[in-house]
């Protein structure tokens, strides 16, 4: 059997995705894709350029014609997050900003977009040892990978992961609202045409509802050990 060299972790918003892939990629020495930012990346230009996501042709333009680069964070303290350049810009800090979320969905479900972000995609992935997150990576970007899985939990506990991320910070809203969000952004998600956020053939389903990050962490390796 040869060795895992592909992990590709799928999952609605606030299953982990991000936490539990950074920690898996830096305990195996792999690098680590958070397709989610590409999609926020599009988001962000368009609403700089004032291209309104209505707008499909336009946003697709930007889409083929931006790039975009991923970076680890190498310092010494770093904890394996990504920041991420535009043209060669810094734009990381943008990218969960309010009207980032607003209109995120809306541009991630748009086929040309998807089309431009999945060519980059399974570029950065063509070498292997890499651990790429996302909505579509089993099923569309690398249903090939050597392991596949996806990652749930209960909307309330992805609801209450959420509210206390963000508390102290200018995204902080009260509980209520923000599982009323991830509502609203699993609907879009499971029920958009292009690409919809499913379990795919050949992947393990993982419940995080009631699993510290360390505990899926540990059971994923121990399935790229086996």
């Amino acid at each position: 059997m040869k060795p895992t060299s592909t992990i590709a972790i799928d999952g609605p918003v606030a299953s982990g995705k991000t936490s539990v892939g950074m920690a898996l990629a830096k305990q195996l020495g792999f690098g680590f894709i958070d397709t989610g930012l590409m999609y926020r990346a599009v988001t962000w230009v368009a609403i700089q350029k004032n291209v309104d996501a209505s707008d499909r042709q336009n946003v697709i333009m930007l889409a083929k014609t931006i790039n975009i680069e991923l970076k680890a964070n190498t310092e010494a303290n770093g904890t394996g997050s990504t920041y991420i350049l535009v043209d060669g810009s810094d734009i990381t800090e943008h990218l969960r900003s309010p009207k980032v979320e607003v209109s995120v969905s809306a541009i991630s479900s748009i086929t040309g977009v998807r089309a431009a972000m999945v060519e980059q995609q399974r570029k950065m992935a063509k070498d292997g040892k890499i651990v790429m997150v996302g909505r579509d990576i089993a099923s569309v970007v690398l249903p090939t990978a050597d392991l596949k899985i996806f990652l749930t939990a209960s909307a309330a506990k992805r609801a209450k992961r959420r509210y206390e991320e963000n508390i102290g910070t200018s995204k902080s809203k009260p509980l209520n609202e923000i599982l009323a969000d991830l509502s609203t952004r699993d609907s879009l998600d499971t029920e958009r045409e292009d690409s919809p956020l499913m379990i795919s053939q050949g992947s393990i389903l993982i419940d995080t509802t009631d699993m510290t990050k360390e505990k899926v962490v540990e059971y994923i390796i121990n399935l790229v050990r086996s």
